[in-house]
């Protein structure tokens, strides 16, 4: 007989542990407002936004079909450009990291006239390390237990690939650190013969000075 046991805790810990940013701001209809995450490699990003248009008339904020969203993600070291697209009012956008380190993701509105006092509300949501597998063509062979067995397993992966990421710059760290400890004990040990050979001179210049006054 096997005995049925609730899940750990270990368990609904690694299911919560991936980062989701979740905020609201304001923007002009000619703002764009970025924002910054540092990715690990593969990484796949999804985010949820929400536009809201300020109305004069009902003095409140409201959804407008003909309000868009341009989206942007580019990689700040090497100024790739990931996702540039334009969306509606209310949307996603998914993209995949392909190199580790700090990524800018930007949003605007489709509005260009700089005279325009429209007032958006944006609220977004972005979701770092989910990646959703394919079960369409397999939903009816899948039981549920093995698809959130799966779908932990590739939380455990996403969690191993940013303990990865960490291992790196940690050495990166190091390496750094040893080279300039290297290069502070070469600079005391070349201080160190400079003041010997000093030293040594003056003492034959001293010697030298007194033998010639005694000769004379």
């Amino acid at each position: 007989m096997v005995s049925k046991r609730p899940p750990s805790l270990f368990l609904l810990l690694l299911c919560s542990a991936l980062a989701a940013n979740a905020l609201h701001f304001y923007l002009d209809a000619n703002e764009k407002r970025c924002f910054i995450e540092e990715l690990p490699t593969d990484t796949v990003v999804e985010g949820h936004y929400k536009a809201l248009e300020w109305a004069e008339q009902e003095q409140k904020y409201i959804l407008d079909e003909s309000l868009g969203i341009h989206v942007e993600v580019e990689e700040v070291e090497t100024a790739h450009t990931v996702v540039k697209s334009k969306g509606p009012s209310e949307g996603k956008f998914t993209f995949t990291s392909h190199d580790a380190g700090d990524h800018s993701i930007c949003l605007s509105t489709n509005y260009t006239s700089w005279f325009s006092s429209t007032h958006i509300r944006l609220y977004l949501d972005i979701v770092v390390g989910t990646t959703r597998p394919d079960t369409e063509h397999d939903r009816t062979h899948v039981s549920e237990i093995a698809a959130k067995v799966r779908d932990l397993n590739q939380k455990l992966e996403d969690i191993r690939r940013e303990q990865q990421y960490q291992r790196e710059r940690e050495a990166d760290y190091r390496d750094l650190s040893e080279m300039t400890n290297s290069r502070a004990v070469w600079y005391s040990i070349v201080q160190i013969v400079v003041l010997i050979v000093t030293c040594v001179w003056q003492l034959r210049y001293l010697k030298n000075f007194f033998e010639d006054r005694k000769s004379r």
